[in-house]
């Protein structure tokens, strides 16, 4: 391709709302634009960007048996009414109408369609396993879209759905799917770990998020330093948290007057102990479809609430703070609130609380706690994950420190089990001859959020750094003077001889300055350009390699020999 014929307007300008390098650099680069809130156009070069990721995961996916469709961007309300999630998805899910009043929304994603498109087809188990994809458009209408490709409301996406048996094949097909990312990530040249993660409003288990690591990641993620366990904040779980400082003692429970005494600090210097030993309410209001109520979450005075773990735990909706009034008027003692003879609440206790002995916590009386209390004979659904792990802490697994890191989620599967064919009573005949509901699984992966990740992983000062893989372009031939015939001609020359090799070439033969062409080969980070300038006297031209911005001097009659043996 010729620059002077191709569609790339770059600008200097920085968009108002960009924060991150991803967002500018695209943006400037001219390989995306923005028309709206969270909607964006691709432009030829974030289009050709867009196809190479896109034609990686069909493969992939192709390779590990799963059959491509393409389903309805609308779809009918009635199939997420039958689910049960047109009411509890949340705003993000848009909902319209038709002419004729018929209810309809535009698909964040599409177990409800792919269950509607085998049922009542696939009715027996030697039809299964099946798995269906799809690489298409999907929109969730974000209350804040932000960071360009990364959070927007309209978005490409590869989702697929498997069909089986039973949970052994499932499991079979997971780990497939597990490989299968794996690969994709890989072969786009992306550092990425495989995390626990919680399944959010898609439902299920066996959740695992594939998250590139990137230091503007909008996810926080833990990594220990000596096995593969990798869990995003959301999901992590650590080895029991232990303490070797002296345990308070109390021969039977008493409660102490505790005046003026609110927080964990002052509760734990005024008896003179670690926090470790305290335990602290943490009051949230619970929304659910029909109704909203208060719900206190127990855990020890050293560790703080992990709200995703929590809304779990009480199968809420969402979570919201509730303010002094509200606790007052349930009855709640702000300040002391404790487990013991709590009554008309509902609650919980981190599962590490279990069986503790001799705890302090919150009496239900102004200005006093109860001190040595065994958390004993409590039901056991009250206990629930609960704790954010945090860095420093022990992995589950081996027992190593847990650090923290920063990604970017690009994927993420599911074992759906048979949530979705139960609401939707999709069925087959198993081998026995009984009536079954489908199990499940779901498998997404961002195929324009990778562009922007791709970014957010290779950049720097001056604009993008694409690899081999993804650039739009491999090498940029840039003439500094377009006015050097000789030049110019041996530029065409060149260019023809690595189009004949199948490498994707741009020949800059813009009436500009040298300056702009190499500005804009920085920003839109091809891996190499070749300069074909005042050298060339010499028999001689410059490869530039975008990564590092080295130099280096080649004869004009090894150009090829040497690009074929860096490129091909």
């Amino acid at each position: 391709m010729k620059f002077s014929q191709f569609y790339a307007p770059s600008t200097k300008e920085t968009p108002k709302d960009a924060s991150l390098p991803s967002h500018i650099f695209l943006v400037r680069a001219g390989f995306i634009e923005q028309i709206g809130s969270g909607l964006y156009n691709f432009l030829p070069l974030g289009k050709r960007v867009l196809d190479k990721i896109r034609a990686i995961v069909k493969e992939e996916m192709d390779k590990a048996g799963a059959q491509e469709v393409n389903l309805s961007f609308v779809t009918p309300a009635s199939l997420w009414q039958e689910s049960g999630r047109y009411n509890v998805f949340g705003k993000e899910l848009l909902r319209f109408k038709d002419r004729k009043e018929n209810d309809f929304v535009l698909g964040p994603t599409h177990e409800e369609a792919m269950v509607s498109l085998v049922k009542n087809k696939i009715t027996s188990y030697k039809q299964l396993p099946l798995h269906l994809y799809q690489i298409t458009w999907k929109f969730r209408d974000e209350a804040r879209p932000r960071f360009g490709l990364l959070r927007c409301r309209e978005f490409l996406m590869k989702d697929g759905y498997s069909f089986h048996k039973n949970e052994e094949d499932l499991t079979r097909e997971f780990d497939l799917m597990y490989e299968t990312y794996s690969r994709i990530l890989q072969r786009l040249g992306l550092n990425f770990r495989a995390v626990e993660a919680d399944s959010g409003a898609i439902g299920g288990s066996g959740s695992k998020e594939f998250m590139v690591l990137a230091k503007n990641g909008e996810d926080d993620i833990l990594l220990c330093e000596n096995c593969d366990y990798a869990a995003n904040i959301e999901a992590a779980k650590r080895a029991k948290k232990t303490c070797n400082k002296e345990r308070p003692e109390a021969n039977f429970a008493s409660k102490f007057h505790t005046p003026n005494i609110k927080s964990i600090k002052e509760l734990a210097d005024f008896f003179r102990i670690d926090e470790f030993y305290t335990i602290k309410a943490v009051v949230k209001k619970a929304i659910y479809e029909n109704e909203s109520k208060l719900v206190v979450f127990f855990i020890r005075g050293c560790d703080d609430l992990q709200e995703v773990k929590a809304q779990n735990a009480c199968k809420a909706l969402e979570l919201m703070d509730a303010d002094e009034s509200e606790l007052l008027n349930a009855g709640l003692v702000p300040g002391f609130i404790g487990f013991v003879g709590l009554k008309n609440i509902d609650f919980y206790l981190d599962k590490e609380l279990e069986n503790e002995k001799q705890m302090i916590i919150g009496a239900n009386e102004k200005d006093y706690h109860l001190v040595g209390i065994d958390v004993v004979n409590l039901n056991q659904d009250r206990f629930k994950d609960l704790v954010e792990v945090k860095e420093n802490d022990c992995c589950l697994k081996c027992g190593g420190k847990l650090r923290k890191s920063k990604g970017i989620e690009v994927g993420h599967i599911f074992k759906l089990g048979q949530k979705y064919s139960k609401a939707m009573n999709a069925h087959f005949l198993d081998e026995n001859g009984k009536t079954q509901a489908f199990y499940m699984g779901c498998y997404g992966i961002g195929v324009s959020r990778l562009v922007a990740v791709a970014i957010e992983a290779s950049h720097d000062e001056k604009g993008c750094i694409w690899n081999q893989t993804l650039a739009p372009f491999t090498i940029d031939i840039i003439i500094s003077n377009i006015k050097d015939e000789e030049a110019f001609k041996f530029a065409n020359q060149i260019y023809q001889q690595l189009q004949d090799l199948g490498i994707e070439v741009l020949l800059d033969d813009r009436n500009e300055r040298f300056g702009v062409k190499m500005n804009d080969f920085e920003l839109m980070g091809f891996p190499y350009a070749l300069v074909i300038g005042k050298g060339l006297q010499n028999n001689e031209v410059e490869l530039i390699q975008r990564e590092n911005l080295s130099k280096e001097i080649i004869k004009t009659d090894h150009v090829i020999e040497n690009l074929k043996k860096k490129i091909l």
